[in-house]
């Protein structure tokens, strides 16, 4: 099993939790980014650095990523990709992405574009704190287990 990590837009906090897992359970966490990203110092962690372009991480993570593996990112169409692959996905804020909700997740990033474009909401999230820490962790927790159940 790997972990994966949209790293262009992961926030530290998530990536350091998800290190901080595997140092416990014995994993290899690959990070993957349109630019240089730090990364921790320890073996199991590596960086792949893709040629920039539109959607050049997401295509080398669903190029990539196996059914069995997870992929950390807050992109929902990326989201969907690896769900249609049987591959767990999760984003930095706790909420897993599953066939179940990926029509409504898709549903509302589209409205929440077009609102944008139209300029009636503002772009972003919140930042990401302690109660979204947490919840990440409590879904890591949980996803990494199931992973390895079926695994």
């Amino acid at each position: 099993m790997r972990v994966w990590i949209d790293a262009d837009a992961c926030p530290r906090l998530a990536r350091d939790q998800v290190v901080k897992f595997a140092l416990k359970r014995q994993f290899e966490v690959w990070m993957v980014a349109g630019q240089p990203v730090a990364r921790p110092s320890y073996g199991f962690v590596k960086l792949i650095v893709v040629p920039s372009g539109p959607d050049a991480a997401d295509d080398y993570l669903v190029e990539h990523a196996e059914p069995g593996d997870l992929v950390i990112c807050s992109d929902v169409p990326l989201a969907d990709r690896l769900v249609k692959k049987a591959v767990a996905a999760l984003d930095p804020r706790g909420r897993e992405f599953d066939e179940k909700n990926m029509g409504e997740r898709l549903a509302v990033r589209n409205l929440f574009t077009d609102l944008r474009e139209q300029g009636q909401v503002g772009g972003g999230q919140g930042a990401y704190g302690d109660k979204d820490k947490q919840a990440f962790a409590n879904s890591l927790d949980r996803i990494l287990t199931r992973l390895r159940r079926e695994g």
